[in-house]
Parts: C-alpha cells; sequence; structure tokens
C-alpha cells in the first residue's frame, strides 16, 4: 500500500484589509469524485450556501455551480477541478487547458496565495465548426449570449436573493476579494477557430531558468496544440469586448469601488485598418478604435482606473498545454501584484517585477522599451511584460484611466484599500450617534490609518500635512445629511510618484440606505 504524504490544513487569515486575494470567475470543468475540504465547507456554511438562509439544493454544491469556492494553492485547485479537460472539438477525445485553470495556475505560481473561484459551467470546444447558413449563425449568437449571460447576467443585482446570483454578481457578497480576473472574456468574442491541415510536428521550446514557487507546476505537453491557433478578435470582436469591459467597470463602480478588474488585452485578427497597425503604433490603434481614449475626451469602454489591461499573450513552460502555447496575460499579472502587495505593499509599484519563466509574447514586443519606441507609449497606459537587459519583466503597472492622478496602479490600489478600511470602521460604527465625538472618532481612525501609509512610503510628502488631509465636520456634511444620519469623511492624499492628490468622499448610513449596499461607500474622484 502507497505512502501518500498531504499537507495539513492551516486556516488561512482573511482580513477585511487584505489586498491581495482574487476572484476567477468564468468556465471550468469540475472533477468528479472529489469532496471540498473541511475548511471550505466551513467558509461556505459561514456564508449560508449549506444550511443557512440561502442554502443550495445539494447537486449544486456537489457541481460547484455558480459557488464561489476558496482555494489556498494550485494543488487544492486542481483537486477539485480539471482544468485540462477542454475539448479540442466535438468529435474526439483530445483536450487541452481552460483558460480558468491556465490563469488560476499562473496566479499562483507568480506568487498569489488566496484565489476565489467562481465556476460558471464547462467550457467550450476549442474547434466549433463555422456557422454554415443564417439558421447556425444565429444559433451561434445566442449561443455566445447565454455564455456572455452566465459571466455578466444584464441586469442589477438583487442583493437579498443570493442563491440567484450569477458570474460577476457573486463579488457583491465577496468582500476579501481585491482583484477580478475574468479570464474567457476575449474567447467569447473570438472568431471561430479554423482547423489546422496536415499533420502536427513537434515543435520543441528552448530551455529556460524559471524562477523557483511553491506553487509550480509541470506543463502538460501537446505539441501539436501549437498548430491551432490562439483565439483571435475582428472589429466586431473587439467592440464586443470592449462593451463587456465597460460592463465590469460600471458593475465596480456601483458595488465595488474597492476591487480592480485585472484583464488581458485580446490578440486581434488583423484585417482591418487600426489592427493592422496595432504592431507598429499599439497606443494609436487603440485610441482610433477608441478602446482608450485622451484626457478630456468622451469616455471608453476600457478606459478606466478600476481596469488594468496585460499584453501580450505570453508562452511559459507552464502554458504548452494550451493553443498555440499561448496564454492569457491577466493571470500571471493578477498573481504578480498579490505577491507585490504581501511582499512590499499594494501601495507599491509592481513595475520592474522579473517573470523569468515567460519565453515569448504574441505579439512581440520591443526588446527595450526606449523612450522613443512605440511600445513605451503603450506601457503608459497598458501593464506591459517585456523583455529587458536580464530577461523578461513587468515593465509597467498602471491603469488605463487617462487622469494622471490615476495613472499609476499603485494609486487606484491604495485608494481601493483606504475604502475597504473605511467600510470596516463603517461596519463598527454604523448605528453610532452622529455627532462630533463619532466624527472625531472616524478623523482619528482614518488619520492613524494613512499615516501608517505614509511612514511606510506608499505616500509622498515630506511631512504628514503634506501627505494627507482627513475632514469630517460640518464643512462635509449638509444639515440634510444630519437629518438622514449620514456620515461623510473626505480625504485628501497624495500617492507617493504621484504629482496631483486625489480626493476621496466616504458615505455613511445609520440606517441602510435604498440600494442596500454596504455601510460605507466611496466615491474617488482625480
Amino acid at each position: 500500500m502507497p505512502l501518500v504524504f498531504a499537507p495539513a490544513e492551516i486556516p488561512a487569515t482573511v482580513v477585511a484589509e487584505r489586498t491581495d486575494v482574487a476572484c476567477f470567475i468564468g468556465f471550468v470543468h469540475r472533477r468528479a469524485g472529489t469532496a471540498l475540504s473541511a475548511a471550505q465547507r466551513a467558509d461556505l456554511r459561514d456564508a449560508g450556501w449549506i444550511d443557512g438562509p440561502w442554502a443550495l439544493p445539494a447537486d449544486r454544491l456537489d457541481a460547484l455551480d455558480q459557488v464561489p469556492v476558496a482555494v489556498e494553492s494550485w494543488s487544492e485547485f486542481d483537486r477539485l477541478f480539471d482544468s485540462v479537460a477542454r475539448p479540442l472539438s466535438v468529435e474526439g477525445n483530445q483536450r487541452c487547458a481552460a483558460v480558468l485553470g491556465a490563469a488560476v495556475r499562473s496566479f499562483f505560481i507568480a506568487g498569489g496565495r488566496r484565489a476565489i473561484i467562481v465556476r460558471v459551467g464547462d467550457p467550450w470546444p476549442v474547434l466549433e465548426p463555422e456557422p454554415r447558413d443564417q439558421a447556425e449563425r444565429n444559433a451561434r449568437v445566442l449561443l455566445i449570449a447565454a455564455r456572455l449571460g452566465a459571466l455578466l447576467p444584464p441586469r442589477a443585482v438583487d442583493r437579498f436573493n443570493p442563491a440567484g446570483w450569477q458570474g460577476l454578481e457573486h463579488l457583491v457578497g465577496l468582500e476579501q476579494v481585491a482583484l477580478l480576473c475574468l479570464p474567457d472574456l476575449p474567447l467569447l468574442h473570438a472568431l471561430p477557430t479554423p482547423t489546422p491541415d496536415g499533420e502536427r510536428p513537434i515543435v520543441t521550446s528552448p530551455e529556460v531558468f524559471v524562477e523557483c514557487s511553491a506553487n509550480d507546476v509541470g506543463p502538460v505537453v501537446d505539441p501539436g496544440l501549437r498548430r491551432i491557433a490562439a483565439p483571435r478578435l475582428d472589429v466586431a470582436g473587439t467592440a464586443a469586448w470592449a462593451q463587456a469591459v465597460g460592463r465590469v467597470r460600471d458593475f465596480l463602480l456601483r458595488y465595488r469601488r474597492d476591487c480592480g478588474f485585472i484583464a488581458a488585452l485580446p490578440l486581434f485578427e488583423g484585417s482591418a485598418g487600426w489592427q493592422r497597425r496595432y504592431v507598429a503604433d499599439p497606443l494609436g490603434a487603440l485610441t482610433e478604435a477608441t478602446l482608450l481614449r485622451a484626457a478630456g475626451t468622451d469616455p471608453a469602454q476600457a478606459s478606466s482606473a478600476f481596469v488594468q489591461l496585460a499584453t501580450p499573450w505570453l508562452e511559459t513552460p507552464a502554458s504548452q498545454d494550451m493553443p498555440q502555447a499561448l496564454m492569457p496575460p491577466d493571470g500571471l499579472l493578477c498573481g504578480t501584484l498579490a505577491r507585490n502587495a504581501l511582499t512590499r505593499g499594494t501601495y507599491r509599484s509592481a513595475a520592474g517585477t522579473p517573470r523569468l519563466e515567460i519565453i515569448r509574447g504574441e505579439p512581440t514586443p520591443a526588446t527595450s522599451l526606449v523612450a522613443e519606441h512605440p511600445w513605451s507609449r503603450l506601457a503608459e497606459r497598458l501593464c506591459v511584460f517585456a523583455p529587458g537587459p536580464d530577461g523578461w519583466a513587468l515593465q509597467s503597472d498602471v491603469t488605463t484611466s487617462p487622469a494622471p492622478a490615476w495613472r499609476g496602479g499603485q494609486a487606484s490600489r491604495l485608494v481601493a484599500s483606504v475604502l475597504r478600511s473605511a467600510r470596516a470602521m463603517g461596519q463598527a460604527h454604523a448605528f453610532g450617534l452622529n455627532g462630533p465625538a463619532l466624527w472625531r472618532q472616524a478623523r482619528l481612525s482614518l488619520e492613524q490609518l494613512l499615516m501608517g501609509y505614509w511612514r511606510a512610503g506608499g505616500l509622498g510628502g515630506d511631512t504628514p500635512e503634506d501627505a494627507f488631509e482627513v475632514r469630517c465636520d460640518r464643512r462635509t456634511m449638509t444639515q440634510a445629511d444630519l437629518d438622514a444620519g449620514r456620515l461623510i469623511v473626505e480625504v485628501v492624499l497624495l500617492p507617493a510618484a504621484s504629482v496631483e492628490r486625489i480626493t476621496v468622499s466616504f458615505s455613511l448610513l445609520a440606517a441602510q440606505h435604498a440600494e442596500g449596499s454596504d455601510a460605507v461607500l466611496g466615491e474617488a474622484v482625480a
């Protein structure tokens, strides 16, 4: 009888201020015959999913169908989900990795430590047949809409019915989540992948040195997958993808201002004008396509302090079980940001983090992001992985916002962490007497938090007075606010490496307001 060693279960420490927890929502197969751990069942029971007010049927719990489950390592994810069971075609038994599984795998390899997985269904085949007539085209449109609806329901969230939540709606109840990843989003709008012709050649990858990781996993290599193209979007698909990104942005703006969306810029099919220009002038092409915008122009779907887009798609030793051996970079960026939050602080930029496991990128970025190169301009708005003198690294950590104050990813995450701390404070004092004593307590609590950030180097300024200011008195509240039991705190702060100050307002209601939202809401303006 073989001797099997299994690591002891150590409950993870999860606090409201933690900023490294990621949520992955998408399509992956449930692995048959595996049960939840005692810690996972305890989490679901505490959240009310097992025998609470919105308990789910046993079959749905067993399938982990639209059920948020926490995993602390790749091995724990792999025990529950079969990430390499995505079929290559409708017929046949060849399989490859699901994009969600690849993203979670990259997250843990890059140093992430806790992820919440929301499975919305099984992944569809890579090689779907091309529609032959209008009826099949209409059926395909409906199928794509159903898949997108499972991920991004086209409705307002019913906060009082968690059992009915779908996809992104789960984020309302996952207060610990600071990073959001939807790896399947580019695939939903991609062109049908053509079936490769001829024999599949054996292609070997060059040997590379990779950074050690406690969550390291070996690739499941199928060289024939290299002949299958990674998903690409045409002009119409790109516009639909950008609209979906805009829906995620609007959701975060309304419900989760303390959470950032980490997404992959899709690969483009390249036949249209702006798509042909992308490799030579990427920022100009994306601006021409209205995916990004310049300051002072009308909003674009993907331009937001809540959104970080990563490029290019990457080949690593762990991406060999994917079409063209390429994976979207959002999982790797998500893990890099999580690791950065754990080791250096979320208020510090992750730019410059080495990613030596990267073999190549598609499209290939500049060898060195020198100032005159077009890819250096793209790095002002997108998180770019590119080779440098010491190997591949994350060259930029930025949001897609056109406002300079919100450009640095660390500034957006800093404000988000202040929002998270303010929410915890607000929940503790939601039923306190709204008067000078509570105002002083709220002010002192936030000043103590910001003083810690300043001492750690997360805020600029030579003195605390230069770095931040907290106001909570009759200057921040009208008589109507007081009559409604509303407490408003205004924070002005100067993030490190920023030349502009950011103003954030927090509104605390003594009673639940009409939206049924959290006690503390934040409105951030540049």
